[in-house]
């Protein structure tokens, strides 16, 4: 019986050893993107330094608006879930790579049976049962890494959720400040023309001006007054959006007064190489873990093709008497050696191994298709910001001239050398183009976030 065990244990502890170091089915390269991938981009500023930034909303230099976003990444529900779910994905992580150690159970059985009419004799067993998956062609070294792969995604996945509710919270916070600025705006229109119709009434009284003036000068005042509402609507609705998305309860507050000069033009983002738009974004890395993962399935099927070789064993125990159970004399034990070769299948093992593979060509269309989707995000956020910094002068100059207007034709209004509906449409203009100005600023600070999305979050360290 020794003489038989040795050579088979041997041969069993060679194919153990041949397990560890063969693989069948392709190893995973990252894909070569180098053709779709240029110098520079185009719309974007070669003078622009690099420095350190990972919470890259900081880059706003708003205290509040920091705290928000800190506010977002802990109370936020859905990011919650994301973690949660990262959690799931490492257990099953666990679970998979479980497959490749031996498998140990502890059995303890009491059996009573009859020998003769009134005679009986009870059997106690404990015994150790053990199983063993050889992996020789790496069948479940190729699934823990499709599983590990996986659990990758998942975790990318958590970041890009991460930043799109990040960037939402940021979006919604300058929109808020935007309509803040707009209430003001719309609060000064209803002075002024409250003061126009005090003055026009006097002047109607004193029968020196029409009363068409004094009807314009009414419809100017209370169509600015109608205007109040719909935008303390929108900023109550957006308020309760932002709370939410920090897991608080949707409250509203009044408008806050904003300064003049409320708007802070951001530094320029250094865009860096478009290389390192690769590393960056958190899509693209969970493109690429889909991409190891499917590779890694291409092994798994290819393997199953294979012979599956299984080691099987039992140590323990077996005797009539309890106390006699644990002596020398009561142990017992076999070991097994087995494999498992599939012989007719119809071939659908080989179309296993063939739908993996086209599964693997599908995923590297979506990963190519996902870089230059990143390229064309970058691109198209650097081409706006640079058209919508060029506006924002234009609507400056508009804006002073509007200003400028404004004077000169409510001064010869007083003169009597124009009428009323020229100074009407001089001050529309004027406020016009000041609400004009808060839209393309806001625009700005809604590109900027776009553009930090685009190009992964920060810069110069991983989030």
């Amino acid at each position: 019986m020794k003489r038989r065990t040795f050579p088979m244990l041997i041969t069993i502890s060679a194919l153990m050893l041949l397990a560890g170091c063969m693989k069948v089915g392709p190893d995973f390269k990252k894909p070569d993107m180098s053709s779709q991938i240029r110098e520079s981009y185009q719309h974007a500023r070669s003078n622009v330094e690099a420095g350190k930034i990972t919470k890259w909303w900081a880059a706003f230099n708003d205290p509040d608006l920091n705290q928000l976003a800190e506010n977002v990444l802990s109370g936020n529900l859905d990011i919650r879930k994301a973690l949660a779910v990262i959690s799931e994905t490492r257990a099953y992580f666990v679970q998979s790579r479980a497959d490749r150690f031996p498998n140990l159970s502890l059995q303890g059985e009491v059996r009573r049976h009859r020998i003769l009419p009134g005679i009986e004799s009870d059997v106690y067993n404990l015994s150790l049962p053990a199983s063993f998956e050889i992996d020789l062609w790496g069948r479940l070294t190729r699934a823990e890494e499709a599983a590990l792969a996986s659990l990758a995604k998942t975790e990318e996945n958590a970041r890009i959720i991460a930043q799109t509710i990040v960037s939402e919270a940021i979006t919604l916070y300058f929109q808020i400040e935007s309509l803040e600025r707009r209430i003001q705006i719309t609060a000064q229109s209803i002075e002024n023309y409250r003061r126009n119709l005090s003055f026009i009434e006097r002047r109607y009284e004193g029968g020196l001006t029409s009363i068409l003036d004094l009807k314009q000068a009414r419809r100017a005042l209370a169509q600015a007054k109608a205007i109040l509402p719909s935008l303390r609507q929108d900023i109550g609705i957006k308020q309760q959006k932002l709370a939410v998305l920090s897991g608080q309860y949707p409250e509203t507050r009044s408008a806050r007064t904003q300064p003049e000069n409320y708007f802070n033009l951001p530094a320029l983002v250094p865009s860096g190489l478009p290389s390192d738009l690769l590393l960056r974004r958190p899509d693209i890395r969970a493109a690429e873990a889909t991409l190891q993962a499917l590779n890694a399935k291409i092994g798994v099927a290819k393997a199953s093709r294979f012979p599956r070789i299984t080691l099987t064993g039992t140590f323990g125990y077996s005797s009539s008497e309890l106390d006699r159970l644990f002596m020398p004399g009561s142990s017992l034990w076999n070991i097994a050696f087995g494999a498992l070769q599939p012989i007719f299948d119809a071939g659908r093992l080989k179309a296993g191994q063939r739908a993996a593979e086209a599964q693997f060509q599908q995923g590297m269309a979506d990963y190519a298709k996902t870089v230059l989707t990143a390229f064309s995000e970058v691109e198209s956020a650097l081409l706006t910001r640079k058209e919508q910094m060029e506006r924002r002068e234009r609507m400056l100059d508009f804006l002073s001239e509007a200003r400028s207007t404004q004077k000169v034709a409510e001064n010869r209004y007083e003169r009597g050398l124009v009428d009323y509906l020229t100074v009407l449409d001089a001050q529309q203009a004027r406020f016009q183009a000041e609400e004009s100005l808060v839209l393309v600023e806001l625009a700005i600070l809604s590109n900027r976030v776009t553009l930090h999305r685009a190009l992964g979050g920060g810069w110069g360290g991983p989030e």
